[in-house]
């Protein structure tokens, strides 16, 4: 089977987090590519709403999270919410 190459700027923090849900998935980056594209195939749109937000909701990610807590690693994330 034949493949074409798809390359695409993001940021490096963003692909790392991205790499490691995917990893715990069992699916590589480029699984996951084609997974969005076949959906986008069969849809005929992208498989999740994209809207810009209400002022509402813009005014809630522009303020700050009070209390947020810092993890270093997914992992870490779910151990504590499992709490």
């Amino acid at each position: 089977m034949k493949t074409a190459t798809v390359r695409a700027r993001i940021d490096p923090s963003l692909k790392r987090k991205t790499e490691m849900v995917l990893h715990r998935l069992g699916l590589t980056t480029s699984d996951a590519i084609n997974l969005l594209c076949r959906q986008i195939c069969f849809r005929r749109s992208l498989p999740f709403p994209v809207e810009i937000p209400n002022e509402e909701t813009r005014k809630a990610i522009a303020e700050p999270i009070k209390n947020a807590r810092r993890f270093k690693t997914v992992d870490e994330l779910f151990r504590d919410l499992e709490k």
